[in-house]
């Protein structure tokens, strides 16, 4: 009986999403059969983890208006959103309303100071300040198992550790009927995987991911991590059905409301601590530049793999936010800052890389922006998921301590990963470790950074790419490109 009123609710979560427009985002029907297949036993399975009850009940602390400019503080200066069409009042946006059961909004997850979504540091605070009763602290998806004990807090310290050190969520997702692999589990710190109510004899795989942003969204190529969600309405009611734990998915207008909200968000940081305002002495840094680049983006855009509708050759110079901090006076105060963020900049786009055993790219010699291709924005502009060995167990200059690991077997041999990434959706021995890489603009906001929080640190981000590619970065230039980052 539970489980035909939780397929019911699913079959009209999927009506529903018919009748919303596609973004530009559309995928192919065998796309769309491989991103949907995962829905139903998802979604089924976090509202089953209803079994796991939660204890608290704390409030969403939402402020009243969203303002069409909004400023916050992040680790290195500020970051600022900017809504083309105004300001937004939260009591009348369902992006801010509790549509489900377990007192969390879109909000919860998704929020300015942190680029629209979470920062582990944020994450901390919250917890401190609500004695880990903010809804952020939920059982079925904030904590490392449904399962875990959270009658003190010490014990909740301990059951939400990956979302307090890392920012991580638990993502539980059913192995494809069609998958090429045998999955089994080597380590399990949390007993999630091996627990029969939440794990793999429930068919159910429990990995643990960063939330994405929920801003400059008119850039996505795909959608989720993974490229599971074949539209945002569909994201929509996903979240609301599965980390809300609703009892009924949004109506087509609270869709379309959350769709609206966050389509016209667009975030990017507009002052550093160094080098102070990003848009003065001829750079476009911040949020009004950075909208201005969408009415010249389309799927494909630079894509260096020849999917350029247009037929454009790539262009290696993704970046020019800073060009003009290239050949500043003097050799002391601010400009000694914005000339490092300029030489950041020039590096990203010029600086040869030899990208090899990288699985979804023949290797090739090429820049930061052959899979960062987006002009000015910095994701990859085509559906194009990636293993660049993020989610293998042991790779360099990452933390990847406190997550499972997995062994797939595939006809051609084992891979032992954190997370099998776009395997789980697809089936694909192929997929096996592939993730998209995000849109890269308010990256000061949200450490720690890669699907799995591993890089604590943009200083992290870029000596994995100097170690797992054999770059040879000296450290003046690292320094430079994390300064650069950090602007975004």
């Amino acid at each position: 009986m539970r489980n035909a009123f939780l397929a019911s609710i699913f079959a009209l979560a999927l009506t529903w999403v018919c009748f919303l427009p596609t973004p530009s985002t559309a995928q192919t029907s065998a796309d769309r059969a491989a991103n949907t297949a995962w829905q139903q036993k998802a979604i089924m399975h976090m509202q089953k983890m209803r079994a796991f009850h939660d204890v608290d009940t704390g409030t969403q602390l939402t402020p009243p208006v969203v303002a069409q400019n909004s400023t916050d503080d992040d680790p290195s200066g500020r970051i600022s959103t900017y809504q083309p069409g105004g300001s937004t009042k939260t009591s009348r946006d369902s992006f801010f309303q509790d549509l489900g059961t377990n007192g969390r909004t879109c909000f919860t997850c998704h929020q300015p100071q942190t680029g629209w979504t979470v920062s582990a540091q944020s994450v901390q605070a919250r917890f401190n300040a609500s004695r880990g009763t903010d809804p952020i602290f939920r059982l079925v998806d904030g904590a490392t198992c449904p399962t875990d004990d959270v009658s003190s807090f010490e014990k909740k310290s301990r059951a939400y550790s990956l979302l307090l050190s890392k920012g991580l969520i638990r993502i539980g997702l059913p192995i494809p009927a069609n998958a090429e692999f045998q999955i089994s589990v080597v380590s399990d710190p949390y007993n999630c995987n091996n627990n029969p109510a939440t794990g793999l004899l429930s068919g159910i795989v429990s990995i643990y991911r960063r939330p994405l942003p929920s801003t400059n969204l008119g850039f996505l190529s795909t959608i989720m991590w993974d490229g599971r969600e074949p539209s945002l309405s569909s994201q929509a009611v996903d979240a609301t059905l599965g980390h809300a734990q609703a009892n009924a998915p949004p109506s087509t207008s609270q869709q379309q409301q959350i769709v609206n909200f966050e389509s016209g968000l667009f975030t990017a940081q507009n002052f550093d601590n160094a080098a102070k305002y990003l848009d003065a002495d001829g750079a476009n840094g911040g949020p009004v530049d950075l909208q201005k680049q969408l009415s010249d983006f389309f799927i494909g855009i630079n894509d260096p793999l020849g999917s350029n509708p247009t037929g454009a050759p790539f262009n290696s110079n993704i970046f020019n936010l800073f060009q003009a901090w290239s050949g500043l006076p003097g050799n002391g105060g601010v400009n000694v800052d914005r000339a490092s963020i300029a030489r950041g900049e020039t590096l990203f786009n010029t600086r040869k890389i030899n990208i090899s055993d990288v699985g979804g790219l023949n290797d090739m010699s090429g820049f930061c922006g052959t899979c960062h291709d987006t002009p000015n924005v910095g994701d990859h502009s085509v559906k194009a998921p990636l293993n660049i060995g993020i989610a293998n167990a042991n790779p360099p200059a990452l933390d990847v301590s406190g997550l499972p690991v997995f062994m797939l077997s595939c006809p051609g041999g084992n891979f032992f990963v954190t997370d099998p990434g776009r395997a789980l959706i697809s089936g694909k021995c192929a997929d096996v470790g592939k993730f998209k890489g995000p849109i890269l603009r308010g990256l000061a906001a949200r450490a720690p950074y890669f699907h799995n929080g591993s890089a604590a640190t943009l200083m992290d981000v870029v000596n994995f790419y100097d170690q797992r590619l054999s770059i040879g970065f000296k450290e003046q230039e690292k320094q430079d490109l994390v300064n650069f980052l950090n602007t975004l």
